[in-house]
This record gives structure tokens, sequence and C-alpha cells, in this order.
């Protein structure tokens, strides 16, 4: 059969339709709370009540209901979303489940976030783009710990809307008395959380009560259902009416005629002719063109993808920003932050982590952690790590300046995340408070005699020779002979050893696993000017983390940091004990003690390797020397690129 263009057309009941689709506001939100509290079931009431799920959909629930619910004869809608098959098996969330829906007034994209402690990272993911949060609370448990974390994430990520969802009220015979015990216990508890509103909801996202219907079961509660609420909730997105924001995401040069900036603009607009700015350089131009996938535009908002021609050929990177010259962004490398920390392994000041915002990225280490925020009273408690799913107030020093604006200001660009740089796994998720007046109270002075013009008067090439290794691996008697060996040929050397520092420089530090980070973060330091002095600097300590080595070996020029492992065995260095050091720590009498109790990571790929066990230290000295050798190292590294 033929088919013409007029029978293939879209009826005007579908157009009409798909108007009013497009016109419908979009609202995005997530559920919380504590395990078991029913957030994947609530969602899976919305999506049934609301039309969403086919019949052979239904059918397959039915089915997975026998075979994996958890509510007997009954449809078990928490299967819905909880995808993973781990998730059926144990009856929990891991994942984040987005999911959408529409009602004739509204639509929705919700997400299903976990609430065992160890996903608390999750919960921050779905929190990061939700305009308001349903807290879910059991009617038997009230208000628990990680209600409390949930409810102070999101304050921190920006939700300033909460439906307080008591649920499970079915299992309290519809009890007001315990709906509002739990609803004053919240409301007290949220009190400085800086919430907009706050609206408590009894409900049985089981059996349907005060969800899309109201419930015939609790004629003592007047507000409106959960769905009621969601419909008509006031979100407007502000991010219009907030100064021109665009990250620079790709810079897009297909020829020599084309060069545009391409990116998703975070907030505000931009028209041709506007003028502009570049957030980190200060340069102004004027937008030329507004490229648009379906052509150019004559102005765009928030939200739209575009690439952006400039009139003039400013510098302009992945990383940076074109913003408004009128409100400009902070550029600044040490702001104040709140930190969620996701990592079973601490959050250590002095620790290098990687910072990444929307579109940039740098290094960042944690210079100062402030307070911890407990979960249950708000007290602001002292603390020289963060722990897992811990909150903290901390301060941050980055290698390089970042474009941003407090996120109170503009959640896009106030955000970010921390990254490991040993596992690359997120660790932390941050949103930056302000930036430190010390910020902009210090400058780099410019200085006329560098480490070229030292190093060439002592005629020798800077270098940091990094010793590490366990305790009475020998590290200290090696590095003696070596460096009498190197000073008796001429060359200017300095040893930075372990125990000599801590008798100054160090004396505060003790040996937890903070202490050693900010140990290793100051000599690295002294080690870098030592450098920067043109000196040939020899570093003994045991400096157990690989981060820190690897923060070490980044301060310095390129070929200038020389790991070396002075690889003993464990049996072997305890047998020696030369200090006394491991009887004591293996008879409990040392905490902290590091190849005991505290670990010791050990290079990887470190440039020289000295294996001691049954040699001498004059052997390992002449190792290192065949090493020098084996390079060609000559004197004047400058002009012919030798070595020390």
């Amino acid at each position: 059969m033929r088919h013409t263009a007029k029978s293939l057309a879209p009826t005007d009941g579908i157009r009409d339709y798909m108007a009013a689709q497009e016109k419908k506001s979009l609202l995005r939100f997530l559920t919380c709370g504590s395990v078991d509290d029913g957030k994947s079931t609530l969602i899976g009431r919305l999506l049934s009540d609301t039309k969403q799920i086919f019949e052979d959909q239904l059918a397959a629930l039915e089915r997975d209901s026998r075979k994996h619910g958890t509510t007997g004869d009954d449809i078990d809608f928490a299967l819905l979303v909880d995808g993973l098959e781990a998730e059926r098996e144990q009856g929990i969330t891991i994942d984040v489940a987005y999911r959408f829906f529409a009602t004739p007034k509204r639509k929705f994209i919700v997400a299903d976030t976990p609430g065992h402690e160890q996903y608390t990272r999750n919960m921050a993911t779905g929190a990061s783009t939700a305009d308001l949060a349903i807290v879910l609370i059991d009617a038997r448990q009230g208000v628990l710990r990680q209600t409390r974390r949930h409810s102070i994430i999101a304050s921190l990520l920006g939700i300033r809307h909460i439906v307080l969802a008591v649920n499970k009220i079915d299992l309290v015979d519809f009890d007001k008395a315990a709906f509002d015990r739990i609803t004053e216990d919240y409301l007290e508890f949220s009190r400085s959380l800086g919430f907009q509103t706050i609206v408590p909801i009894p409900m049985s996202a089981r059996y349907g009560d005060n969800v899309t219907g109201r419930s015939q079961k609790m004629e003592w509660y007047a507000g409106p259902t959960l769905i009621e609420h969601l419909e008509t909730v006031s979100v407007e997105d502000a991010a219009a009416e907030l100064p021109f924001r665009f990250p620079v995401q790709y810079v897009n040069r297909p020829n020599l005629d084309f060069r545009g900036f391409a990116g998703t603009i975070a907030s505000g607009s931009v028209a041709q002719g506007d003028e502009i700015v570049v957030a980190k350089s200060g340069k102004s131009s004027r937008v030329k063109r507004i490229v648009a996938q379906g052509g150019d535009l004559k102005q765009a908002v928030a939200g739209q993808a575009i690439t952006l021609v400039l009139d003039d050929e400013v510098e302009v990177s992945r990383g940076n920003m074109l913003v408004s010259p009128a409100a400009r962004p902070q550029v600044a490398d040490q702001f104040a932050a709140n930190i969620v920390w996701f990592d079973e392994h601490a959050l250590l000041p002095g620790r290098s982590y990687i910072l990444r915002t929307e579109t940039d990225q740098t290094s960042a280490t944690v210079t100062d952690l402030k307070y911890r925020i407990n979960v249950n009273d708000f007290a602001h408690e002292a603390a020289k790590s963060l722990e897992m799913n811990e909150v903290g107030i901390c301060n941050l020093s980055t290698r390089a300046p970042i474009a941003f604006d407090p996120f109170a200001e503009n959640r896009d660009t106030g955000a970010f995340i921390l990254i490991d740089r040993i596992s690359n796994a997120t660790v932390g998720a941050g949103m930056i408070l302000h930036s430190l007046r010390r910020a902009e109270n210090i400058h780099w002075q410019s200085l006329d005699v560098g480490k070229r013009v030292r190093a060439d008067m002592k005629n020798q090439r800077p270098a940091v020779f990094w010793f590490t290794g366990l305790s009475g691996s020998g590290k200290s008697t090696i590095a003696n002979l070596f460096e009498k060996k190197l000073f008796a040929t001429g060359r200017h050397t300095y040893i930075l050893d372990g125990d000599n520092v801590r008798h100054g420089l160090n004396r505060d530090l003790g040996f937890t696993d903070a202490d050693r980070v900010e140990n290793i973060r100051r000599v690295a330091e002294v080690a870098r000017l030592m450098a920067d002095a043109g000196l040939v600097v020899i570093v003994s300590f045991i400096s157990p983390f690989s981060a820190e080595r690897r923060m070490a070996r980044e301060l310095m020029a390129d070929g200038e940091f020389i790991e070396v492992f002075v690889d003993t065995p464990f049996e072997e260095c305890a047998r020696r004990d030369p200090k006394g050091l491991y009887a004591r720590a293996l008879n409990g009498e040392i905490k902290n003690f590091t190849g005991v109790d505290s670990p010791y990571e050990a290079p990887e790929n470190p440039e020289i390797h000295l294996e001691t066990l049954g040699k001498s230290a004059e052997e390992m000295v002449e190792a290192l020397e065949h090493w020098l050798n084996e390079r060609d190292i000559a004197e004047d590294q400058y002009d012919n690129g030798g070595g020390i």
C-alpha cells in the first residue's frame, strides 16, 4: 500500500499532545533515608499509579515478586527500580536508579538512592542534580543516624525543599501520635539546615495511602498527598537569572577559518555582540557567533549546548570559563569548602589529590581540616582526618588557580570532586564556600638569581635522592656513605634524615597516618627549596605511603627526583632492630609502627632498587655509583643534559 505524505503526518491531536508535554515543567527529586525505609517501593508505587508500567512489565514484576519479593503475596514495587541482581537478592538498593514519569501537570525525574552507609557517595550523586528530596522515615524507627546524614548532605548540595515521608504508617496502626512525634523530632533536628520548605506526609508506599490518592484511614491528616505536593511545589530554575557562566569543554578548530569554544551554558544567557571575559586571564572580547546544532542563534540560555565564536583571538582552553564582565567568578588557588568523604581510606590533610570541577582539573591538597560536623547534633568537632561518610569543613590549596563561584550562589560552578591519585577512584565531593584572603595577599616574587645560576656556580645538577624503606632497612647508613662519596668528589650536598628532622622542623608531629603525611609534605617542600638552591639533596625517610612519594616527585623538575628503594625484608629489619623499636611494637608498646600495625606501601617502579639482604652498605653505595655511571652523568648538566 502506498502512503501519501498526508497520511504520514501527525494528527492535530498528536501535535497538541506533544506541545503540551513540551510546556510541562520538570521536577528532579530523589528519595533518601535509612536502610529499608521504603524508598524503592515508593518509586515503584508512583510509577504504577501514574500508569507508567506496561502489562508485560507488570506480569514480569509479579513473577519477580514471587522470586525475590519481600511482601508476601503482594506485588513488591521496589523491584521496579532495584535492577541489580545483588540488590534483588539482598532486598537493598546499591546503585542510583533514575526513573522518568509524568502526570497531566508535570514531568518528573526521580533518583532512587541507597540507604546503606557504604553507598553514601551514591546518595550524594543523586542529590547533586535534584531540586527536592523525599526523606523517608520508617514510622516504627523514627529519625535515625542515616536520616540525619542524608539530610545534611542534601542541605550541603543545595537542596532547599524536603518532603518528610513518614512511611509504613500502616505498621503503627496509622497512629497520629507516632507521626507527630517523628515530625517534631525531624523539624527540631533540621532547624539549622536552611531548608525553605519541609512538608511532612504520613503514608504507606506499599498500599498507596497518601501517595497518589488520599487515605481513608487517616482522616486526621489534612495535608496534600505526595503527588499533589510534587505537582505544585515551586522550584523554579533560577539558573537563567544568574550571571553568565560558560565552562569551556572543547576548543573546536576544524580548519584555519573557524575557532570556536564548545560547552554548555551553566548559568545566565548570552547574545550576539555581548562582551565576555576570560575568567582566568581577564582578557575581554565579544561574541561574534552562537553556533548550535540547528544553526546560528541570536541568543542562548542556561542548559543549552553551543559553540561560541569570538571577535578576537583570545587564549582560552578547556577548564577556563567565559563569563559576564559585570559579575566575574572568583579565581584563586586557596579556598574553603564543605567536603563529604566517600572512601574507606581517610582524608588526610597534606595528601595530594586530583581536584576536578565541571571542566577543570588540577592537583589539590587539604591544607587544614578545620572541623568535622557531627551528624547527630551539628557539633563542630576537632579532627585530624575524615573517615568514610563523614562531613567536614576544610581549606584547600590547588597547584593552579581555578575559576569558581561559591556553591551557595551557583551549584554548577561551585562544586568539585576529589580523586585518589593512585586508584583513580572518586573519594570525596566538595562544595566551595569562599576563597581565602591569604590567596589574595600572596603572590610570586620575581627573583634574578634562579636555580640554573645557582647550579652553574656549583658545577652540578640539582637532584633529590629519595631513600625509602622500613625502619632498620639501612637507609640512613647507606645515605650517609653515599653523601661522603659525593662530597669527596666536590659535590654540594645535604642530607635530610627522618630522625634528625623530627628534632626540629617536625618535632610537633606524632606517628598517626595524618602526621606521617604532614611529615613528608614538609620534608618534600624543604627538599624542593634545597634543589632550587642547586644542591644534591639526599632524603632518608620511611615515607610509607606511595601517594606522598608521588607528591614529592611532582614538586621537583623532570628528572630531579630519584626514588631509591632500600629493600630489606621485615624479618631482617626486626632481627636487626637497631633502636629496639620492633620489639616494643610487637609487644604492643608502640602504636602505628610501620610494618607492624601501620602499612608500608613499597615502590612499584623506583629508579634504583637496592636489595640489601646479605650485602654490605658499601656494596649498596657501589650499586648507586654504578647506576650513576651507566647514565654517563656529566658535570655541566645544562649544556649537555648530564646529571650531578
